[in-house]
């Protein structure tokens, strides 16, 4: 009879089985964490301290979401399912170790059906992880996309990781090949493999021999590739998940903290590597470079000098090799600024903030946080652009980016009858928070009309704060000046806190977001905030605004970034949409992968620079090759400005017009703007 072997793989005869792989397996983890812990620990000696202990229970739960079923990977079809298939392949066979371990020395349970669903299940996921490790291979070695990098790291912890597999394979099919016990028909991949080594006709004891071999070398293996983790490309496997369970729960997408202070309550602006957070430090070595943020980066796509990506990996790489030196106390003074030397200011102002690469990242990186950190540097600094510095002065002067007089705000509504409520003199159930486009550009004075008409012909009741509305400041703040923001805050908190009213109203997703998520609460609570598409799609739905026309038009619609991706309103606006009538074809881009206009983030007050191409008319030509499209539908006054200048640039005017939402509404329920009122 052939000697009998545990699960392990051991021959009893060899003794204990834990004598060889507790030793290796102990020593070979004391290597890695070791190795792990000397980088690790310059994430909190070098950065400052942040608070990411808090909510255990919901950290758990993105951990499980993100990391192990990872949701977040998935949404990328044949990356997904490549990485998938490698990782919960491993995900099962670390499970089948852990069982076997707990069989073979507390209770033995792997035993008739249980152990046939053992072998099954084991033998299933490794063909998974084949099926994965091909697909990574072609992926990696055949289509080449240009956003992977390290593609030498890659390749040795490709074959490793197909070593460890295919030497428990091996291991597996020799030791049914000496047992050949009845249940070998349950492993469909081990089972096959064993009669090759059957068909040599080796004998039992040869077999023996190649089985302990292969088991060594497997095992081998496993303790090389877990003693090296730390400085390979699979560290991610420790960092991505450390990630994702330190990520942001302590506020909402859409708002940003405050400047942070030093113990003495001076204000800290993150020009080098010790103004960034600990969490800031670990984003840089979290990031396993697939590139996905690249590739949705509208600044990345038009050709300015920012890569989201490269962005991270500069204070990965900065830390690693700088970190020592600052610990060391000589880092003052011969180490890079991290600001203006190795992240450039071009890098940082070519950020349309619009939050693609942070939805978009896999374990859950933080990359607007650490750009708009280093933008309050350069604010501080005074290294801004002459359209922006003046853009700042007018918001700081007239509360608007126009230099325009605050009479002058709500002028557009001087010839409408009867007069708008003010909201500051008269109780209105909704107060209208207009914003600066839609309040000053007399490219859309038209729609801020036809608007009156919809929210009165729907029977709200509103009013506006004329000229005590300011800017909301939300690009204010993106672009990092903290205290022009707080100024603007406070302006219209005295305002609001004049005025009576049950909710917001808002035409502008710039003003939804920051008056949602960062404002404090008004006359003693917190009132709703509402984008128009929101009140509408509530009277449509309750019956309360009914549609006289069906308009029958085939439209595409731009989702805002601040409306969709960052506060998660997408339904709303197309339920409006079907309701006038219209039929829409979705943009390949959609909902939070929508392709942004690039207007955010202060970019609509700054030089344009060198492009290959504006994003805005990228998304036009996105939109006109659309089958039938027509009408390029949006819900947002900066939106309206981008696209209806880049359909003339594109040379796309026969191809598209470029509607807002409001104006199908106005449509659809048959209004007409009076002719002296839409010339005002």
């Amino acid at each position: 009879m052939p000697e009998r072997v545990n699960y392990w793989g051991i021959p009893h005869s060899w003794g204990p089985p834990e004598l060889y792989v507790y030793t290796i397996m102990f020593l070979a983890a004391f290597v890695m964490l070791f190795r792990f812990y000397r980088p690790a620990s310059l994430w909190w000696k070098v950065g400052r301290s942040q608070k990411r202990w808090d909510q255990l229970p919901a950290r758990l739960g993105r951990l499980i979401q993100y990391a192990i079923v990872q949701t977040k990977v998935l949404k990328q079809r044949y990356p997904g399912v490549m990485h998938v298939a490698i990782a919960w392949a491993f995900f099962i066979f670390f499970l089948g170790t852990a069982l076997a371990t707990i069989n073979d020395h507390f209770f033995e349970f792997l035993s008739g059906n249980v152990l046939l669903v053992y072998k099954f299940v084991l033998d299933a996921f490794t063909i998974i992880f084949f099926v994965g490790v091909g697909m990574a291979a072609y992926r990696r070695y055949i289509q080449k996309p240009k956003r992977l990098t390290q593609s030498s790291g890659f390749t040795l912890s490709l074959v490793l990781i197909t070593l460890i597999v295919l030497g428990g394979l091996i291991t597996e099919s020799l030791r049914l090949a000496v047992e050949q016990p009845e249940w070998a028909w349950s492993s469909p991949v081990g089972w096959p493999l064993a009669q090759i080594w059957i068909a040599t006709g080796a004998s039992a004891a040869t077999l023996t021999n190649w089985h302990n071999a292969i088991w060594v070398f497997h095992l081998l293996i496993v303790a090389f590739t877990i003693a090296t983790l730390p400085v390979g490309t699979l560290v991610h496997t420790l960092t991505g998940p450390l990630n994702t369970f330190f990520s942001k729960l302590d506020r909402p997408f859409g708002q940003l903290a405050p400047i942070a202070a030093n113990p003495a309550g001076e204000p800290i602006y993150a020009s080098k590597l010790t103004d960034l957070t600990w969490k800031q430090l670990l984003d840089g070595d979290a990031c396993t470079e697939c590139g996905r943020c690249q590739d949705v980066c509208p600044a990345y796509a038009a050709g300015t000098p920012l890569n989201p990506k490269q962005l991270i990996l500069s204070i990965r790489n900065a830390l690693r090799a700088d970190g020592a030196a600052i610990l060391a106390g000589n880092g003052n003074g011969n180490t890079p600024l991290l600001v203006g030397e190795i992240i450039t200011p071009e890098m940082l102002w070519a950020c349309t903030s619009c939050g693609s690469c942070v939805r978009e990242c896999p374990v859950m990186i933080e990359h607007l946080d650490a750009i708009v950190d280093m933008r309050r540097y350069l604010i501080m600094e005074g290294a801004v652009d002459a359209e922006l510095q003046n853009a700042l002065a007018n918001f700081g002067r007239y509360g608007n980016s126009f230099g325009k007089s605050d009479r002058m705000r709500a002028r557009w509504s001087r010839k409408i009858e009867p007069k708008i409520k003010d909201a500051r003199e008269e109780a209105v159930e909704y107060l209208w928070f207009v914003g600066d486009y839609a309040s000053y550009s007399p490219s859309l004075t038209d729609t801020t009309m036809k608007t009156v008409e919809v929210f009165r012909k729907a029977g709200i009741d509103f009013g506006i704060m004329y000229d005590g509305e300011n800017n909301s400041g939300n690009d204010v703040r993106r672009i990092g000046e903290e205290g022009l923001y707080e100024m603007l805050v406070e302006k219209n908190m005295a305002a609001f806190e004049q005025s009576n009213f049950k909710a917001i109203v808002t035409t502008d997703p710039h003003s939804y977001n920051t008056l949602k998520n960062e404002y404090p609460a008004t006359n003693g609570n917190k009132k709703p905030v509402l984008h128009y598409t929101e009140l509408l799609d509530q009277m449509i739905s309750s019956g309360q605004l009914k549609f006289s026309k069906q308009l029958g038009y085939k439209v595409t619609y731009q989702d805002p970034c601040y409306l969709g991706r960052y506060n998660g309103v997408y339904d709303a606006p197309r339920r409006v949409i079907a309701a006038t009538g219209c039929e829409l074809v979705e943009m390949p881009r959609h909902r939070e992968r929508a392709f942004c206009c690039s207007a955010g983030g202060g970019r609509i007050w700054m030089e344009e620079g060198e492009i290959v191409e504006r994003p805005s008319e990228s998304r036009i030509r996105e939109a006109a090759s659309l089958k039938e499209v027509s009408v390029f539908i949006v819900a947002c006054p900066k939106d309206i400005t981008m696209f209806r200048d880049a359909v003339k640039t594109a040379g796309q005017e026969d191809k598209i017009v470029v509607k807002d939402l409001i104006e199908l509404v106005h449509e659809a329920l048959e209004l007409e703007t009076a002719p002296e009122e839409a010339e005002s």
